[in-house]
């Protein structure tokens, strides 16, 4: 028999933690706002790392433990975590914060994924040197070659959708 609990859970939208690097473009709020809109239209509530209030009465390494501790606890009460896993500082790469954010979610057992644009892999993207043994990039480290878009740790973890947040929240819908 179903408790009043247990039809108020199911009928609960879905809550999105929108990870991504999308928190440093010069427009974050009115962009963090959008990315929200989206899931609204898809029925779900999104939840954004800038949403909290930082106090502003701390010091710059204050700040970065409570905006720190403020993602952690959204991504604990998130249901799902949608990450935007597109280059950042460097061609492959997703930003560290993002990864690590992903890595957390995984290790609570909350569903991930993540868009990115690139369709070609990793080592199609980033290699400069090829040889007969292995590829590698332009600081002379090896790129793993498994035919996947980005670092395996991420690609094994993540639903990865080619395209923006739209499709990758349509994926998520569709589930």
């Amino acid at each position: 028999m179903e408790t009043t609990r247990d039809t108020a859970s199911l009928s609960a939208k879905p809550r999105v933690y929108l990870a991504g690097f999308d928190v440093f473009r010069a427009d974050a709020a009115a962009h963090g706002e959008h990315l929200k809109a989206l899931c609204r239209e898809r029925g779900m509530s999104g939840l954004y790392p800038l949403d909290g209030q930082v106090p502003g009465d701390l010091d710059p390494v204050s700040k970065a433990q409570w905006i720190y501790r403020a993602n952690l606890e959204l991504i604990r009460g998130a249901d799902i975590v949608m990450a935007n896993l597109d280059d950042f500082r460097g061609a492959g790469e997703p930003d560290s914060g993002t990864a690590f954010e992903v890595g957390f979610a995984v290790a609570l057992g909350k569903p991930v994924w993540g868009y990115t644009t690139e369709e070609r892999t990793l080592v199609d993207r980033v290699a400069v040197r090829h040889d007969d043994t292995a590829s590698f990039c332009d600081r002379g480290y090896i790129v793993e070659d498994f035919g996947l878009s980005m670092n395996l740790m991420i690609a094994c973890t993540a639903r990865i959708i080619v395209g923006g947040p739209g499709p990758c929240l349509d994926a998520i819908a569709k589930e």
